[in-house]
């Protein structure tokens, strides 16, 4: 009995070892398993580089201004795996910087997410865009118009600059000025322009609305909106141009300046009719030999070289010459200048002695292109040729003073009157 007994005993232990045995195994095989399902999770939500990838859900949750990097996979987040069975994913690019861990692939990316919140919140680039924006929104006119002429004022020449500033100051900046940039509205604008065309002036009505465009497009870019001057309309203009003096009203004017040779208007009238000068170009006129008068190009545009002409003495030009004092006409008062002008002849203006010379010169039978030099035109559509022959033209002093002596159209005896 007793060896049977011990013989029982033994087979129990026997078992009660394998079953533990068995349990231990079972044990190691579900270790297993769950590192297996583990590993199997973790290749849902990375690829074979070791990648994060966010699901759609996962980007939104992310600041708005990173979302598209993400989205579009351009913006690779890459991880590793350590042996203390940690994940760690680094990202240092495009001035983003994160750095985060876990031993769980999804809390790991639900960390990288908190991380660009949290960045988003201390960069804070939201308030700055609503200042900015609110500040756009809330600029006036008046500065608008400053912004503009800052600009124009390294541009333009400083007689065109002189008189943007007058029509802002004395017809723009009363009505718009202190009034919000953005709420000003197109009938406002409208209203403004049909105001001059009413009085008549058309050419101050064109002029304002031009630069009224200049000032609202910048006011559209700012506030990305279309400008209200783009349905604003003002009735064409044309300039007037004005005639050539006939032959009784060109001795009638130098029959008066001869008479007034102590004014300095007289001597300036003088040389606009035998010159073809511009008024703003006297400042500059210069004699050179007794010959020629010289003077810089008025209509040449900011930023162009300035371009120096020289006009020949014609024989009608050679008979005034006593009765000219150059100095007088170089410093002569351009209002004043007008005004006697308007004296003489109400229903004429200074543009028109140049319009006598050029016709004058046309009349007598000087070369064309002679008469473009001279008066310092850039083109003329009525001469047949291009503006490249005439760059290449060069016409010597000789020929030009042969074709002054053709301007010679008047015979009279100049009579000094009494005033």
């Amino acid at each position: 009995m007793s060896t049977r007994n011990t013989q029982q005993q033994f087979d129990n232990n026997s078992i009660t070892l394998l079953l533990k045995a068995i349990k231990k195994q079972n044990a190691v095989c579900e270790n297993v398993l769950s590192r297996m399902a583990t590993e199997n999770n973790k290749s849902k939500t990375e690829n074979r580089r070791n990648r994060l990838k966010f699901t759609k859900k996962e980007i939104l949750r992310m600041p708005t201004q990173y979302r598209s990097f993400f989205a579009a996979n351009d913006m690779i987040v890459r991880y590793r795996y350590r042996k203390d069975g940690v994940y760690e994913a680094r990202f240092h690019r495009k001035g983003i910087d994160v750095e985060v861990s876990s031993k769980d692939l999804n809390k790991l990316k639900d960390k990288f997410i908190e991380k660009l919140n949290k960045k988003e919140k201390l960069s804070n680039p939201k308030p700055t865009e609503e200042i900015y924006n609110s500040t756009i929104k809330t600029k006036s006119f008046a500065e608008y118009a400053t912004e503009w002429l800052n600009v124009k004022s390294v541009t333009t020449k400083p007689s065109t600059y002189k008189e943007y500033v007058r029509m802002l100051e004395h017809d723009i900046l009363p009505v718009f000025g202190n009034r919000n940039a953005s709420e000003i509205e197109r009938n406002d604008l409208q209203k403004f322009l049909l105001g001059y065309v009413e009085k008549g002036v058309m050419r101050t009505a064109h002029k304002l609305w031009l630069v009224l465009r200049c000032i609202f497009d910048m006011v559209a870019e700012d506030n990305g909106k279309p400008s209200p001057m783009n349905k604003v309309v003002v009735p064409n203009y044309e300039a007037k141009k004005g005639s050539a003096f006939n032959y009784d009203e060109e001795k009638t004017l130098v029959n008066h300046c001869i008479a007034n040779t102590d004014k300095d208007t007289a001597s300036a009238l003088l040389v606009l009719l035998y010159t073809g000068l511009r008024r703003s170009e006297l400042k500059t006129l210069k004699i050179i030999d007794g010959t020629w008068l010289e003077c810089e190009t008025s209509k040449e545009r900011m930023g162009k070289n300035i371009v120096k002409r020289q006009i020949p003495f014609t024989p009608m030009m050679k008979r005034v010459l006593p009765y000219i004092d150059f100095e007088k006409a170089r410093n002569v008062n351009l209002n004043s200048l007008n005004t006697a002008m308007k004296r003489i002849f109400p229903n004429h203006h200074l543009h028109e002695l140049r319009y006598t010379f050029i016709t004058r010169c046309k009349e007598s039978g000087v070369h064309g292109e002679v008469v473009l030099l001279w008066d310092g035109h850039e083109e003329d559509k009525t001469i047949h040729s291009s503006k490249v022959d005439r760059g290449y033209t060069d016409f010597s002093k000789e020929f030009q003073l042969k074709e002054a002596t053709k301007v010679n159209y008047l015979e009279w005896n100049f009579e000094k009157t009494g005033k």
